[in-house]
């Protein structure tokens, strides 16, 4: 059995605990980004927010911030040393906006391996590991910086056993982000795909499902995206179907104004899935072993590998 890489170390899967699959603690946008409430700066914040969340229950979250949105790891193991929370941190890129000053002079091969050294060695000078690989893609379409990146995950992958993170742009491309991982040896078992609930259509979710690969619904509490309610009727759909167990839920809070540690009570905050969310599901009949599989089962199935 494999370990799961935190920014403290590696722990045992079984003592991850209820785990968000796709949050933002910290970022540093570029300066470019004009909207500054996607900075999330504040340790203190930070500190608060996930001292509520660990107090409501939750025991792990998976810090999706990459290198070219200002991914800060010695912050988040200041954090997850002051909170008690496994925060996961990710290497990779983003989309195309983003990554491609970083990635169109390199080669696939001098991306994967910076991939790897993260995973394995550490990222930069910091000590700290990173436990998870990122890839993202665009408004339907996968531009060529971003195939890059797909395919130098692909091969990080390979050589560590790491799981691939991803970012859809409103939920598409999700089939050939699939494909083009496939076509690089990834199993599709060892595959998140995030943010389809931005494509919420039952028939879209279902074809992905049926490619083995797991579908990430990271965007619960943001009604102004798509209600609740909606997310809830395509999640019981999906495990009456019997593909409970690839489905992953989480927040995606990547806006200061999303958590209440900023002073802002508009926002979900990270509690909310725990005492929100969570209950609704079991009243629309969702049991325990049903709602552990999604945010306790298989977090730690997909986060464990075996990289030295």
């Amino acid at each position: 059995m494999g370990k799961i890489r935190t920014v403290l170390g590696d722990i045992e899967p079984g003592a991850l605990g209820v785990t968000y699959m796709h949050e933002h603690v910290i970022t540093h946008p570029p300066a470019d980004v004009a909207d500054r409430d996607l900075a999330m700066e504040s340790i203190a914040a930070a500190t608060r927010e996930l001292t509520s969340f660990y107090l409501a229950g939750g025991r792990a979250l998976v810090e999706m911030t990459p290198r070219d949105y200002g991914r800060d790891p010695l912050a988040l193991r200041e954090i997850s040393a002051a909170t008690g929370v496994h925060i996961i941190c990710t290497t990779g890129w983003l989309k195309d906006k983003f990554c491609r000053p970083w990635v169109e002079e390199r080669t696939i091969n001098e991306l994967a391996d910076e991939m790897i050294r993260e995973l394995v060695d550490g990222i930069d000078d910091t000590g700290v590991r990173a436990g998870v690989i990122k890839a993202g893609s665009s408004l339907n379409t996968i531009t060529p910086a971003e195939e890059k990146v797909f395919r130098a995950a692909a091969r990080a992958h390979r050589e560590t056993g790491a799981l691939i993170s991803t970012h859809t742009e409103k939920g598409t491309m999700a089939l050939e982000q699939i494909e083009l991982l496939r076509s690089e040896g990834v199993s599709p078992e060892r595959i998140l795909i995030g943010h389809l609930d931005h494509k919420p259509e039952l028939e879209y979710w279902r074809s992905v499902a049926k490619t083995g690969a797991n579908l990430g619904i990271d965007q619960i509490g943001k009604e102004k995206y798509l209600p609740d309610s909606r997310r809830i009727e395509l999640i019981l759909a999906m495990v009456a179907e019997g593909y409970g167990e690839q489905l992953c839920l989480s927040g995606d809070l990547a806006r200061a104004s999303y958590w209440p540690a900023y002073g802002g009570w508009s926002g979900p905050g990270l509690t909310y899935i725990l005492w929100r969310f969570l209950p609704w599901l079991r009243e629309r009949g969702l049991d325990v072993v049903q709602i552990e599989a999604m945010m306790v089962k298989t977090p730690a199935r997909l986060l464990q590998f075996d990289a030295a």
